[in-house]
């Protein structure tokens, strides 16, 4: 079978909004959501640095038993599921009459692991953890929480793949309805963002330290740039089959029209330019379009030195032909890490949907590969209609995703 695979609806609680309009403002008006943390710096962390996700209240939204089987990132991934279920028109009663399924991006639950057992360490008795704690500490913990809450009865597994998780969960639920084993999946990705959760990843001064000023520190392709700042949330996409949206006369989003992915085959966590170029040309086999119709990519650039100048080589050698619009969205909200390529997918579509493309905001001074793309500095009023996101992660995992406006 070969399927058409739609988007019917999205959702997103992040460090620049906590819903839609709230997201779409801020991507329009290249506002950052980095702040300092002295929490943090009091524990020991070389950077302070953090985006800012204000816990949802989820009491009078859920049951109490409910609410204590949710991780931090899970509880985002929640809103942000609800949100999308709304913004497709699929209610309890649609669900209950249908296989629906759930692949989600999540590649941590450390806060939840590290408190359980710091508990036990203190008063050696694991009885005293409570029912919720196995479910909280499990890496699978925001499949299980959503497919139980929303009653999901088809496909529902985890898609563990560090930075490109959120990604691969698209590019997955994007082939099973291709190829006719599912109608419809919630996939995305979410991100717990406590400082328990980050601290290796600070040792490895991976984390810029421009913390004078938090909302300039991420500053992706510019010469300047220090490194990544942390980040997190949840973001929830709906796919369907085009008959199943039609048939239930559902609001068409866009169209995923092509998967990319490789892996680099080499160094744990050093970049590659070869393994980008493959996934990006695989996702334009995928979609039977030629580089010219590419008209905007949101790039995974993180704001690492090494990272950003792998991807903008990579970018070039592939586009520099048609030379397309060019922007990280990550110089607001910092590095999302697991729920990354879902979130893009839905920055991009809510500019998509509005006419703009949002500012790489920082972009002060190009490098050597950075002047080669033709990056977005300030908030550009555009009408386009294909855009390409890309995600990478340790390990030399690659995803690519190519969307385009329905027709």
């Amino acid at each position: 079978m070969n399927n058409r695979v739609v988007i019917t609806g999205m959702g997103i609680y992040s460090c620049i909004g906590k819903n839609l309009d709230e997201v779409r403002d801020s991507l329009f008006q290249g506002k950052s959501g980095i702040i300092f943390d002295p929490q943090r710096k009091d524990y020991g962390y070389r950077s302070a640095l953090t985006g800012f996700v204000e816990r949802p209240e989820l009491k009078g939204l859920l049951d109490r038993r409910a609410r204590i089987m949710l991780p931090e990132e899970a509880e985002y991934a929640y809103m942000a599921t609800l949100e999308a279920l709304a913004n497709a028109k699929m209610d309890a009663a649609y669900i209950a009459r249908r296989e629906v399924g759930i692949f989600y991006g999540n590649d941590s639950s450390a806060k939840a692991v590290i408190e359980s057992n710091d508990l036990v360490r203190e008063k050696k008795d694991t009885t005293l953890l409570g029912s919720g704690a196995v479910f909280q500490t499990m890496n699978s913990t925001v499949n299980m929480n959503l497919a139980t809450i929303f009653r999901l009865r088809g496909v529902n597994f985890t898609v563990s793949a560090a930075c490109a998780s959120g990604s691969h969960s698209i590019g997955l639920g994007y082939h099973f309805i291709k190829t006719g084993l599912q109608d419809t999946i919630i996939c995305g990705g979410a991100q717990e963002i406590n400082f328990l959760s980050m601290t290796s990843f600070d040792a490895l001064s991976a984390f810029s330290i421009r913390m004078d000023e938090p909302q300039k520190a991420s500053r992706p392709f510019d010469r300047d740039r220090d490194g990544l700042v942390p980040s997190g949330g949840a973001a929830t996409v709906i796919l369907e089959s085009l008959d199943s949206a039609l048939k239930r006369g559902a609001p068409i989003l866009a169209e995923v029209v092509g998967y990319g992915f490789s892996s680099n085959g080499g160094h744990i966590s050093n970049p590659t330019v070869d393994g980008p170029v493959r996934s990006l040309e695989r996702a334009l086999q995928d979609a039977g379009l030629q580089v010219s119709d590419i008209e905007y990519i949101n790039a995974h650039a993180t704001s690492t030195p090494a990272g950003d100048s792998s991807e903008a080589r990579a970018i070039h050698q592939v586009f520099g032909s048609s030379n397309p619009y060019v922007s990280s969205t990550k110089s607001m909200t910092g590095h999302e890490c697991w729920m990354a390529g879902a979130s893009e997918i839905v920055y991009s579509l809510v500019m998509m949907k509005n006419g703009f493309i949002a500012p790489n905001i920082n972009f002060e001074n190009p490098d050597e590969d950075s002047a080669k793309l033709n990056i977005v500095k300030s908030t550009l009023q555009r009408d386009f209609n294909v855009f390409l996101s890309n995600s990478f992660g340790f390990g030399g995992t690659n995803s690519t995703l190519i969307v385009k406006k329905y027709v």
